[in-house]
């Protein structure tokens, strides 16, 4: 009843004030979450698959569960274009695991903790995006968003999330 009663008096008052979080404020229930994403390859971009280097971009997904496994298949990986890599293979993270989702073409590896989006194709923008992480469920796991200026205080194409 309080609540009701303080947003009346508020109300009346017309001091009702709306307080919007930004996106990457948002915790999600979830043991996955990005850990750091590289979204400016080192070097000259090429998204030439046998010479270019869309394999030193990639997005890191951490399991942040002390006890839980968890599979990858069918979480879905989104930029804010709306490009999107969805994990189509059992791979497992134990606690504490992470993998690496790597641009460009590649064996997937459970032992090398790196999976590839077999696609040459560069995913992230240099100067901003949004990281989405779904769950199987579509529900989010974990969304963040950047800017260069902003998020790359050293400017060396890297930054770091969840810790």
């Amino acid at each position: 009843m309080r609540i009701r009663s303080a947003l009346a008096v508020a109300a009346a008052a017309g001091t009702i004030a709306v307080v919007a979080a930004p996106a990457q404020a948002a915790e999600y229930s979830s043991a996955l979450k990005v850990r750091g994403i590289q979204y400016d390859a080192p070097g000259r971009d090429s998204n030439n698959c046998r010479t270019g280097n869309t394999k030193n971009e990639y997005l890191t997904i951490k399991n942040y569960s002390r006890t839980a496994r968890v599979n990858l298949k069918g979480y879905v990986v989104k930029d804010a274009a709306g490009n999107k890599f969805t994990f189509r293979s059992n791979h497992y993270l134990e606690p504490g695991d992470y993998v690496k989702l790597r641009g460009g073409k590649g064996t997937d590896s459970d032992a090398k903790n790196v999976v590839y989006r077999q696609n040459c194709n560069f995913i992230w923008n240099n100067d901003k995006d949004t990281v989405y992480l779904f769950k199987p469920s579509g529900a989010r796991a974990d969304v963040h968003s950047y800017t260069k200026a902003r998020n790359d205080r050293d400017g060396n194409g890297y930054i770091t999330y969840h810790g």
